[in-house]
């Protein structure tokens, strides 16, 4: 074994979880999941059948992610948010073939208590502000908050706000990486 879990944590069979991960106390990893390298899974976590989650993920405590989601590498779940999986849910019908797919990109951080409708995927390096609930795909680099969540601004690589001048360049203060916005896109440029 090439992780570790503390013995409080529940991990199902056929779980692929990769080397350098962490499954912190009353976790529960559901069957069938993929978990990549150095992850990091706080407590009382769950992770329903079949979710994949990338390397260098940060779930931090009392996080719900259902079937249906995929957290590519470098995303930052904050605690106590949740993932939805059926838009129309009741109790005494059974919509497990009904399942939305959700793809959080690379890099996106999605902050406390924010809740992402399942069926919208959120953008590379996309901001997620704490309570958001999130209704429809987030660009990438976008920084949404509220409810339901609106576009605010542009964020960083480094999770900075972006301000741009008038030929539509930013750069990060941190890490000096330079922007692009362009038909209400942004990229970076390489330099």
């Amino acid at each position: 074994m090439d992780y570790s879990a503390h013995a409080s944590a529940v991990i199902d069979e056929g779980c692929i979880i990769g080397k350098g991960t962490k499954v912190w106390h009353f976790s529960h990893i559901m069957p069938n999941c993929t978990i990549g390298e150095n992850c990091n899974i706080g407590q009382n976590v769950v992770i329903s059948p079949e979710v994949i989650i990338g390397n260098n993920v940060k779930i931090q405590n009392n996080v719900s992610i259902y079937t249906g989601v995929t957290c590519e590498d470098d995303v930052f779940l904050g605690p106590s948010m949740v993932f939805t999986n059926v838009n129309n849910p009741r109790s005494a019908i059974n919509r497990r073939d009904q399942y939305s797919k959700t793809v959080v990109k690379k890099g996106a951080s999605i902050g406390a208590n924010a809740t992402i409708v399942c069926g919208h995927d959120i953008g590379q390096f996309a901001f997620i502000g704490a309570g958001a609930v999130v209704t429809k795909n987030v660009p990438d680099y976008a920084l949404v908050v509220g409810n339901p969540a609106k576009q605010m601004g542009w964020m960083s690589e480094y999770g900075h706000r972006l301000k741009f001048d008038g030929d539509g360049l930013a750069t990060c203060p941190e890490s000096k990486q330079l922007y692009k916005l362009s038909a209400n896109r942004v990229s970076r440029i390489d330099v």
